[in-house]
């Protein structure tokens, strides 16, 4: 627990954090990996060049000093940076590095405002946080029989084209050994070799039902050659190809929905947003296909429609399943099904799809670009949706807009 001598100067720190946040999250970074150009391995360089990733660090730090008292609004948030800190490898060492460097920033930015009294209240605030995330990395390790380290080698036993942005890789043990069970929602770390010596990893969920054999994931190719957010997707989508090995972490993440019960479930995807839900979608035709689930995903257009031999597969499987496309591109007089779903000009609304698909008792799942879920639940909100029935799934850096 924060000392009462130090909670004054968190308490005045938030407006200063609102107005110099972002500029001491850049210094942050530019300063150690100055120092230590070996973490660029450890972070990805492509949020930090698109000034995401320092978004997200004050976003964080602004909503840790407005909230440290309030477990239950900073839970959620921790417990998903605890995953993303596993996904990764972060270790106990990490912590002194950013630690010093943090404080660092603030007082460079902030110059004489930053008083020793203030420095000392953040260094106790910095150190019991990382002291919190460190046992919850801790036990996640224990309780996945692994250390920050720790991969796992897994070959590319097939490849295939899920639309025309999207190519899914299948990947098993090269020892044959069963692979570790994972919650339907939750991602791996991917490890490539860009070039020699120099190692990017990003994370991807894994877009198929546990099987103990294979796991697979699903990569979008980034439009722009060479742009630094999508260097190791890229790489992935053009040359992964089957018999390749890949190091892979074990699976991680805090979004995984409930696949038992009766109340209906909802999902809500948009782009490359689609692959946690097929995970969830196929697990639960395999689980609990009675249950009543409607799935809706936006895409520009027909070609990019990814899965769709999933959703269609599922759709057999399950009496209750209603699927509903969105395409921005499709023609006003175009209401062609796909494969058993319902197609939709434009972007995804769901005043039409609420009233006579969710009940008050459904859970909401959303996935997709940050504007999209926004707007969704944004949507979901206004049409008297609980906000703790609306769960997300973020890929990259958290902006926390849903508590701010």
């Amino acid at each position: 627990m924060l000392s009462q001598k130090s909670r004054p100067y968190i308490d005045a720190s938030v407006p200063v954090l609102r107005e110099h946040g972002l500029t001491i999250t850049k210094t942050f970074y530019s300063n150690m990996f100055a120092d230590r150009p070996d973490l660029t391995n450890l972070f990805n360089m492509g949020n930090q060049a698109s000034g995401a990733q320092q978004q997200s660090l004050a976003s964080a730090v602004f909503a840790y000093a407005a909230n440290y008292d309030r477990a239950d609004v900073l839970a959620p948030v921790l417990d998903r940076i605890v995953h993303k800190h596993a996904a990764v490898g972060i270790k106990p060492s990490h912590y002194t590095i950013v630690g010093r460097h943090l404080l660092g920033a603030i007082k460079q930015v902030l110059g004489d405002a930053a008083t020793p009294d203030l420095i000392a209240a953040w260094d106790e605030a910095y150190w019991l946080l990382a002291a919190e995330l460190i046992a919850a990395e801790g036990r996640l390790y224990e309780r996945s029989n692994a250390g920050p380290d720790h991969r796992l080698p897994l070959r590319v036993t097939e490849r295939r084209a899920q639309g025309s942005e999207i190519v899914s890789l299948t990947l098993a043990p090269v020892d044959g050994t069963a692979l570790p069970d994972f919650l339907p929602g939750q991602y791996v770390s991917v490890v490539v070799e860009l070039r020699p010596g120099v190692f990017q990893q990003r994370q991807y969920s894994l877009s198929d039902a546990p099987n103990g054999a294979s796991w697979r994931i699903s990569v979008k190719r980034e439009a722009e050659e060479g742009a630094p957010a999508g260097v190791v997707s890229n790489w992935l989508h053009d040359n992964a190809k089957v018999g390749d090995v890949l190091m892979v972490s074990r699976p991680y993440g805090d979004f995984a929905p409930a696949l038992d019960g009766k109340s209906p479930i909802v999902l809500l995807s948009a782009g490359v947003g689609i692959t946690p839900m097929i995970s969830v979608l196929n697990t639960m035709a395999r689980r609990n296909p009675e249950r009543p689930v409607l799935f809706a995903h936006a895409a520009r257009d027909r070609a990019r429609l990814a899965h769709v031999d999933d959703v269609a597969d599922a759709g057999q499987r399950m009496p209750a399943l209603t699927a509903h496309y969105f395409l921005e591109s499709l023609p006003a007089d175009d209401g062609v099904p796909v494969d058993g779903a319902t197609t939709h000009a434009g972007r995804m609304a769901l005043p039409g799809l609420l009233g006579k698909q969710a009940p008050a008792d459904a859970d909401y799942y959303l996935c997709g670009p940050l504007p999209f879920m926004q707007t969704q639940r944004a949507a979901l909100l206004e049409a008297g949706v609980p906000a703790g029935r609306v769960h997300r799934e973020v890929f990259g850096p958290d902006l926390l807009d849903d508590i701010l």
